[in-house]
């Protein structure tokens, strides 16, 4: 049985790839029942990388829990039997374009017309105004116009530019903010009667992620944005290479004291470990496990100044020389001990087992219809009084077209003639 803040709550979802699927999954973890439709073949994500027919290790990841209406919404029955369903909707999550919502009458004017409380959350690529609001995006795409992809200045093996950390992440923070907007929008329904269109986008998310880059202070900025953004246009107009100005920005970067020993990633003699000392207090605690001395700290430190800049790149190289010739459980040991907050570098496929991890619960096993055991990351919040939890695996394609369609009137020969027609799954 269901439990959460959101029990109660139907969400009615008409998303896919990572996003809407994931905001709309923290949402089944909280309680509320998720009716995710699909196409007839199924969403991209689930026939991305099929290790059984129509089923993805991905898909599985981020739908867990959820219903599956497999439809092919273009036929006006289906439209009808939306509209149907729609009737005893709280939450519509969209990610279609839209002229596509309006021509398949899934728009906000039309669900809201049939059910006038509804909560409807658009999420699109780059928000609905502006000379992009019509252009395809996925996270790849934002990341790189956003700037996330250059300020992770990371390239391959042939020098072209990848993303920061492998990872989706303006998808992930957009489907947080589809959890967290219908949260909001249920709260304020809650109190005034009333639902609500509530837009989001990949763009908007990638750029809050990058909050004080993005920021611009005039009091503040001179030195530092002023000079990126001079380099900027001078690199452009020159034909400077792309990789050649993330260089620059980095150095820049260094010149103004982000790059240190305090706070980055360290080899060791086998493997490697992370630092982050983000305070003068825990600088001096670095300092004495290590028992090196810096200038950084003192009254009239200035990090452009040429003699910091030499004594910091010095600095560095004998710190990089020093940890790389002793081993990460010495390391940890060491500055763990002093009070430095410090962590090897763990790959994730080996955290399920790590007792970090198992003893706060943070892993769940689950039953998949099709394809039996799986543990998952359990829901990222506990709540002592309404614990969410995950309610069951992800769904086969189409697994609950008979039930829901059964719930708003259909008879049985009614859905067995919208299968034979291939209306459904």
């Amino acid at each position: 049985m269901a439990s959460g803040p959101f029990v109660g709550i139907r969400i009615l979802e008409f998303t896919q790839i990572i996003a809407g699927p994931l905001g709309c999954m923290l949402l089944s973890d909280m309680g509320a029942e998720v009716i995710k439709v699909e196409p007839i073949d199924g969403e991209p994500w689930r026939l991305q990388a099929q290790f059984v027919p129509l089923e993805s290790k991905q898909y599985q990841a981020l739908n867990r829990g959820k219903q599956s209406l497999s439809m092919d919404l273009a036929r006006p029955e289906m439209q009808a039997a939306i509209h149907r369903l729609v009737k005893d909707i709280d939450v519509v999550v969209i990610n279609y374009r839209p002229d596509v919502a309006a021509r398949l009458g899934i728009d906000y004017e039309t669900l809201s017309a049939i059910r006038p409380d509804l909560i409807y959350v658009d999420s699109t690529a780059f928000g609905r105004k502006g000379p992009l609001a019509q252009r395809p995006g996925y996270d790849i795409v934002v990341q790189s116009f956003s700037g996330l992809t250059a300020a992770g200045g990371r390239f391959d093996e042939n020098g072209n530019p990848t993303l920061p950390g492998g990872q989706p992440t303006a998808d992930n923070q957009t489907g947080y903010a589809i959890a967290w907007a219908v949260s909001a929008a249920l709260f304020h329904r809650e109190r005034t009667g009333r639902g609500q269109l509530v837009e989001t986008s990949l763009l908007a998310n990638a750029l809050m992620v990058q909050y004080g880059s993005f920021m611009s202070l005039p009091a503040a900025d001179e030195m530092l944005r002023g000079a990126l953004l001079n380099r900027l246009e001078a690199a452009r107009e020159s034909g400077q290479s792309y990789r050649d100005f993330v260089e620059e920005r980095r150095a820049l970067m260094r010149q103004r004291g982000f790059g240190s020993i305090y706070y980055r990633c360290f080899n060791t003699q086998d493997g490697a470990i992370a630092v982050g000392c983000l305070s003068v207090q825990l600088r001096e605690k670095m300092r004495q496990a290590i028992d090196v001395t810096d200038i950084r700290d003192e009254p009239d430190y200035d990090p452009l100044a040429h003699e910091s800049q030499a004594f910091a790149a010095e600095l560095t190289a004998r710190v990089e020389a020093m940890i790389a010739g002793d081993t990460t459980d010495h390391w940890v040991e060491l500055l763990e001990s002093a009070g430095v907050p410090v962590s090897a570098i763990e790959f994730v496929e080996t955290l399920d087992r790590h007792a970090q991890v198992v003893e706060n619960d943070y892993v769940i096993s689950l039953e998949h219809d099709l394809t039996g055991p799986q543990t998952q990351v359990a829901p990222p919040l506990k709540m002592s009084d309404s614990p969410p939890q995950a309610q069951g695996a992800a769904p086969p394609l189409g697994r609950d077209n008979d039930a829901t369609l059964a719930s708003v009137g259909y008879s049985e020969a009614e859905i067995a003639e919208m299968r034979a027609s291939g209306a459904i799954r």
